[in-house]
């Protein structure tokens, strides 16, 4: 009994001994000199930056922002289609009347859409409270942008003011367009007094029109090309722009790219392509050019070789 009391007491004073060790000042200061290696990993915070770990327990640090608003999506850099839900959840302060303004703009700071994000449960209150807006716009002509949730400030004193900007990019939708330039001719841009018409490139006007954003936009402006005059306004046409196109039965088969050489395959059962010099030059330089306007194109063989043949 008493050696069981013995040990007993010695572990006790043992354990204030490395209490009183731990404790001290020395210690503590060596601790502080040699702080817990943690790991690289980062998070990606809803302002486009990041949170590392940091010690003693190796924890994420705090995104801005975070202890006021979170953002459950969209996330930061994520591609965004409208209409475009925004979820998360913010303290009661950050509302007026249950809401909260939502602006999406684009990369020059222009404002593409705004509305209002709603609470979902009782706003007054300092704790988080889940919201939810939907923004519905039109995709614009830059790549990335902003999603921005601002604190309601009824006041509008500037010190009120608050904002979670979010980085974002607007992803490529049916609904996006591109401009292109169809290549028709003009004939009296070569006709000079007492000349004739010279069946030449400098006949050639080009026309500017939105086509769909697609992943085939050379063949799309070719195939749009071949429809001929009915893309041609009133306008263009009092101005003497004109062209042959449509061929009955002609068409654009298929495309190929390689090494700056642009491979185009037609079908022609009609045999509509051939004819006189001046015609077959007119009709192989309008689709020639109208492939040229992009940069990659270099060169254009078209197939069969026996076509524009007169």
């Amino acid at each position: 009994m008493k050696k069981n009391v013995f040990l007993a007491l010695v572990i006790l004073i043992l354990a204030a001994v490395l209490l009183l060790v731990l404790l001290h000042p020395s210690v503590r200061h060596y601790r502080d000199q040699n702080p817990v290696a943690c790991t690289t990993d980062l998070r990606l915070c809803s302002d486009g930056t990041y949170a590392g770990r940091v010690g003693p327990t190796c924890e994420f640090a705090a995104c801005p922002r975070e202890d006021i608003v979170r953002l459950a999506s969209p996330r930061a850099y994520e591609a965004i289609t409208s209409p475009l839900m925004v979820r998360g959840e913010a303290r009661g302060f950050w509302f007026f009347e249950a809401t909260f303004p939502v602006t999406l703009l684009d990369a020059n700071g222009e404002v593409v859409a705004q509305t209002y994000a709603s609470a979902l449960t009782d706003w007054m209150t300092e704790d988080f409270v889940p919201f939810e807006a939907e923004v519905v716009f039109s995709t614009p002509k830059t790549r990335s942008g902003f999603l921005v949730l601002q604190k309601s400030n009824p006041s509008g004193l500037p010190e009120f003011e608050d904002a979670l900007r979010v980085p974002i990019v607007f992803a490529p939708t049916a609904s996006s367009t591109r401009k292109i330039t169809l290549f028709y001719y003009k004939p009296q841009n070569d006709a000079q007094e007492d000349s004739p018409v010279q069946c030449s490139e400098s006949e050639l006007v080009p026309v500017e029109r939105d086509i769909p954003v697609s992943p085939t936009p050379i063949q799309d402006a070719i195939r749009l090309l071949l429809r001929g005059k009915e893309n041609l306004t009133q306008s263009e046409r009092l101005q003497h722009i004109t062209t042959e196109y449509p061929l009955e039965g002609f068409a654009l088969r298929g495309a190929s790219l390689r090494d700056g050489i642009l491979t185009l395959e037609f079908a022609d059962p009609y045999n509509k392509t051939s004819g006189g010099s001046c015609r077959v030059t007119m009709l192989r330089l309008q689709i020639e050019a109208t492939a040229k306007q992009f940069p990659e194109v270099k060169e254009v063989r078209i197939l069969p070789e026996t076509l524009f043949q007169p």
